[in-house]
């Protein structure tokens, strides 16, 4: 009888371990309590979503993104083109072995792609896939969106009898990127820079060019194009959020204008073939703040932020446009001194 009763002391606790706890009635109140909040978050957000500040916010998200997804498609195709049926030795032939000779070479280059900055970010990630030396890729993503012919033409449809601020949009954007290239010459790290990899590093050994091409454009585009949406999200909430007055209230001071409308031209994110009637209508700031608009634009906004981050990774993202910022400014302001 005292083992017995010993034997069911020893099991008790065993017992007491193996039955899970009861739920405190605190648990279901803060699940409930969540639930309810999810479900009144989406209810307004579904109830607000044609409220006039939502659909502005709709509105411009959905230019943002079809106004990039062309280019963005041009870019993905090229860039899958070159990955498919160009081969290394071509880029070793036509650039300077040099990467400081390459540099404004590949800036120059800029100038046959009639795209925006959502088309060069793919084009060279391939190229440096391809061999191409960094500093020269970035030279060329920097230069492509700002200096191609379709850019340039607009521009001077914009400014009309204007064509020193063609000049000198063209100007400032060409030693902006040869500068940029040059900096990572001298002071890039391998380490910064997460090269692009595609199904093309997969061992794609004896495999059909064709398909080589189907499978990088979908990889490019895809992951280009999340990116893209997020940038332009991001771009569409400060047009909402930020009132006009608040934009006007800069025009007295000429140097604040210039900081100002780079500023602007970051977060606005509109495209290069576009962005010059932009600047035009913004007739309150000295012409100096306006190019500073013209060149920061194509090189450094959210939407190309975001597609960098996502080819390169964000570190070297944030580095890159941080710099590229800092450059376009300074070139804006001696060339527009000199030519506006």
């Amino acid at each position: 009888m005292v083992e017995t009763s010993l034997s069911s002391a020893r099991q008790a606790p065993a017992a007491r371990a193996a039955t899970p706890p009861r739920p405190g009635p605190g648990r279901g109140v803060l699940l409930t309590g969540a639930v309810g909040l999810t479900a009144a978050a989406a209810f307004a957000l579904v109830r607000g979503w044609d409220s006039g500040v939502l659909q502005a916010w709709r509105t411009l998200l959905v230019a943002i993104v079809v106004q990039g997804v062309p280019f963005l498609v041009l870019g993905t195709v090229v860039s899958a083109a070159i990955g498919a049926f160009v081969p290394a030795r071509v880029f070793a032939r036509l650039l300077p072995k040099n990467p400081a000779l390459a540099v404004p070479v590949a800036s120059a280059a800029g100038a046959v792609l009639p795209g925006c900055e959502c088309a060069s970010v793919p084009v060279a990630g391939s190229l440096m896939k391809r061999g191409v030396a960094p500093a020269a890729a970035l030279a060329f993503l920097l230069s492509a969106p700002a200096v191609n012919p379709v850019v340039l033409v607009s521009t001077a449809i914009a400014f009309p009898g204007k064509p020193e601020m063609v000049v000198a949009r063209l100007l400032a954007s060409l030693v902006t990127s040869a500068a940029m290239g040059w900096l990572w010459v001298a002071f890039g790290r391998p380490e910064w820079l997460k090269l692009p990899k595609g199904p093309a590093d997969q061992g794609s050994t004896g495999r059909n060019p064709l398909d080589e091409f189907r499978r990088g454009l979908q990889h490019d585009f895809l992951h280009a194009g999340g990116f893209l949406v997020v940038g332009g999200a991001a771009a569409a909430t400060f047009n909402v959020l930020v009132p006009p007055s608040v934009l006007r209230a800069f025009t007295d001071s000429p140097w604040i204008g210039v900081l100002m409308l780079a500023f602007l031209a970051v977060v606005l994110a509109v495209c290069s073939e576009a962005d010059a009637f932009v600047a035009a209508s913004l007739t309150g700031f000295s012409p100096t703040a306006r190019l500073a608009f013209l060149v920061v634009g194509p090189m450094v906004d959210l939407k190309l932020i975001a597609l960098q981050s996502g080819a390169f990774g964000r570190s070297f993202a944030l580095r890159f446009s941080t710099a590229t910022f800092l450059v376009a400014i300074l070139s804006s302001v001696v060339i527009g001194a000199v030519l506006l």
